[in-house]
């Protein structure tokens, strides 16, 4: 399987893909690759802490914060001792406002070890997406990448029983959410791990679930009872059980006559005690049996992720081994493992940040490891214990760890009865396959994908619901001038509406211009034309008349005594408009922009209304000047000297500050003893003018006297 057809399938589309193989096929080597030439906005999720760790990434449960228990995809009530339904899980989806921008930035998830995720985690995470990025899409839209071997080990339930009224299967392809999109299956063929045709041959028949008679007669030849491994030969022990394993592994170790010296890991900041990859206190001994855990970072290539080793000298501070194959002794380095966190710069490029730190040799003890954490590894020689097999994958997990078929000694021989498949996961892959029409996916896919992408990012009928929610608010808010907030509601839900219908029609014409252009009907310089002008006019509208006349509203009510939590989700919703526009700012299509960057640089934030212009704007509304004070929380004398800008310029209706018969007394002074100061003003008038007023009065007439 071409590979670099596999990354433009990727790259270039927006199709969810399934990318499987067998063991030592290079799927963990395809993902290094991609994540670092990829220019998608992506993080990588495991289902598990240390499938996470190992992968780079962080788990699905904290990325989401979704509850530990099952999930049942129904409103109808469940024994909360058994899992949540859709009710309780909605719950859980109280996102901060930087997790809400990574989530409505990223264009893909990748998720790793997917043979172990179960479908109702993932149908959790299809709702955690599809709330946080207001959209009804599967997965909020977000492109999904699963990588895994669903003949390997498979996800763990507990409460199977209850999970199959809802679930054909507890693998991910059965959840809910695929249920109305498509996932295509991309299978890499190509074993780098094994050689040899016959035990090939063997591994695809286990795999299968169909082994030969012929084949099981050259398996169990290798059934070598009371085997002892030759003291020059490092053999690991693969077995089902955790006890299994360490019990081997201390009774090794208690042999060996040397000093047992202790080693413990450095743990910095945040790293949760279930996600250690290495024991968080490593016992060795000088001609312990060990094997590395990870591949060696230095680019000396020294040892990779299974090698054996053997310990040959220790002290307080430093570990040196021979690893098996060198005859020079080499000086272990510690690792360092992270736990990590995604975010989104002010850039708007996905961040990973470090909360803790696992510092460790990469070594564990390996005359035994278990079955389930050999997954990825790679042996020259193992006994392994898979007579009493309990789970589908865990025969073929073992045997394919070694590179040949020599190399493995049976410690009990394989009965037919542990040879299985899930037929249900084969009719899955074969019915996805989609390895022979790679190339006629990604020529029917690129266009579609990219005006999918216009179409997305321009689509504003998520306002709608947003801005219901705050006119819902607004009529419940005490302190809030109603008649005020719904004349707002008005203006913008009817801007709204004909901004959701111009949205519709311009749906339809691109879909229509993109499906001629690719049965040469239609010039791409068209559909680029008509989505630059898409852009720019639905940035133009949802600023000037949606944005900005909230924005202004929000700026008379900011700061208004009884109004604090009212304008805290007033604020959000002016954040989620501005960084709609944005999105649009920073669209392309294919690789054009969709309009000149340097033209609308900074011109996403509305203009701030000056506050001598909100106070005018509440006069105009019918507010008295005590009024007006009140609500902004300001004194009266600055309400008067905002309202002297507007008389300074005949623009002040008097009567709507004082009384007739005050004007009209002012108006006579001015005319026959015109005074140069307020207080000489203050000391000719009556004494219950004001100074706010008298500033009023001798502004508008002094505007007078000049105009005439």
């Amino acid at each position: 399987m071409d590979t670099k057809a596999i990354f433009e399938l990727l790259e270039y589309t927006g199709r969810n893909v399934f990318l499987t193989g067998k063991a030592g096929t290079g799927k963990t080597t395809f993902l290094s690759d991609f994540v670092r030439k990829t220019h998608k906005k992506y993080i990588v999720l495991a289902p598990t802490g240390i499938a996470a760790i190992n992968a780079g990434g962080v788990t699905i449960h904290s990325m989401f914060g979704l509850p530990l228990r099952s999930f049942f995809p129904t409103i109808e009530r469940i024994d909360e001792n058994m899992g949540n339904n859709i009710l309780d899980l909605v719950k859980h989806f109280k996102f901060r406002k930087n997790k809400l921008k990574l989530l409505r930035e990223l264009e893909m998830i990748i998720i790793d070890e997917v043979s172990m995720l179960r479908a109702d985690v993932l149908d959790m995470m299809d709702f955690a997406l599809r709330n946080a990025r207001r959209s009804s899409e599967r997965f909020g839209g977000i492109q999904m990448l699963f990588i895994g071997d669903l003949f390997q080990l498979p996800p763990v339930v507990r409460d199977e029983h209850h999970l199959k009224k809802y679930y054909d299967t507890p693998f991910f392809f059965s959840a809910k959410a695929f249920e109305d999109i498509k996932i295509v299956t991309i299978e890499l063929t190509k074993i780098y791990r094994q050689t040899d045709d016959t035990f090939l041959s063997i591994l695809n028949e286990i795999r299968d679930g169909k082994l030969s008679r012929a084949n099981y007669e050259k398996l169990n030849a290798r059934y070598i009872e009371d085997f002892q491994p030759p003291d020059k030969e490092r053999y690991v022990y693969l077995t089902s059980h955790n006890r299994i394993a360490d019990g081997i592994n201390e009774k090794k170790l208690e042999e060996l006559n040397s000093k047992p010296y202790f080693y413990k890991a450095g743990i910095k900041g945040t790293f949760n005690e279930n996600q250690y990859p290495n024991d968080l206190e490593l016992q060795l001994k000088v001609g312990a049996q060990i094997m590395f855990i990870r591949n060696d970072a230095s680019g000396e290539r020294k040892y990779f992720n299974g090698k054996l080793a053997q310990v040959t000298h220790l002290t307080k501070e430093e570990i040196w081994v021979k690893i098996e194959g060198d005859t020079e002794e080499y000086l272990l380095k510690k690792e360092t493992w992270e736990h990590k966190r995604y975010s989104i710069n002010k850039n708007r490029e996905v961040e990973e940040e470090v909360l803790g730190s696992f510092v460790q040799y990469p070594i564990r003890l390996a005359w035994a490891v278990t079955i389930h954490k050999s997954q990825g590894l790679t042996f020259d020689r193992v006994i392994v214990d898979a007579g009493k097999s309990f789970a589908s994958g865990q025969v073929y997990v073992a045997l394919s760890r070694c590179r040949t078929l020599e190399g493995i000694v049976l410690k009990s021989k394989i009965s037919e009865s542990v040879i299985f498949n899930d037929a249900r996961v084969v009719n899955f892959q074969n019915e996805t396959n989609a390895n022979t029409r790679l190339s006629e996916i990604i020529h029917q896919d690129k266009y579609n994908y990219s005006i999918d992408k216009v179409l997305r990012s321009t689509d504003c009928n998520w306002i709608k619901k947003d801005l219901e929610q705050w006119h819902n608010q607004s009529l419940v808010s005490r302190d809030l001038n109603k008649e005020a907030a719904k004349g707002i509601y008005i203006s913008v839900k009817s801007a709204l509406e004909n901004l959701i219908e111009v949205h519709s029609k311009f749906d339809k014409i691109l879909r229509k211009k993109t499906w001629d252009f690719t049965h040469q009907k239609e010039e791409w310089k068209a559909i680029e034309e008509k989505s630059k002008g898409a852009a720019k006019f639905f940035f133009t509208e949802v600023k000037d008349k949606v944005l900005q006349p909230l924005f202004d509203f929000y700026q008379q009510t900011k700061g208004q005594k009884g109004l604090k939590a009212y304008n805290v989700d007033f604020k959000v919703l002016l954040d989620d408009l501005e960084e709609y526009l944005e999105i649009i700012q920073n669209l392309k299509l294919m690789e054009e922009p969709l309009f000149n960057i340097e033209e609308l640089k900074n011109d996403v934030k509305p203009k701030k209304q000056p506050t001598h212009i909100i106070s005018f704007q509440m006069l105009e509304q019918g507010k008295t000047i005590a009024e007006i004070a009140k609500e902004r929380g300001l004194v009266e004398a600055t309400i008067y000297g905002h309202l002297a800008k507007f008389a300074s310029q005949g623009l002040l209706e008097l009567e709507r500050v004082t009384s007739k018969s005050k004007i009209e007394k002012f108006e006579k002074i001015f005319n026959e003893n015109p005074q140069d100061s307020l207080s000489a003003w203050k000391a000719i008038l009556p004494e219950d003018f004001g100074y706010g007023e008298i500033r009023l009065l001798w502004e508008h007439y002094k505007f007078l006297n000049l105009s005439r």
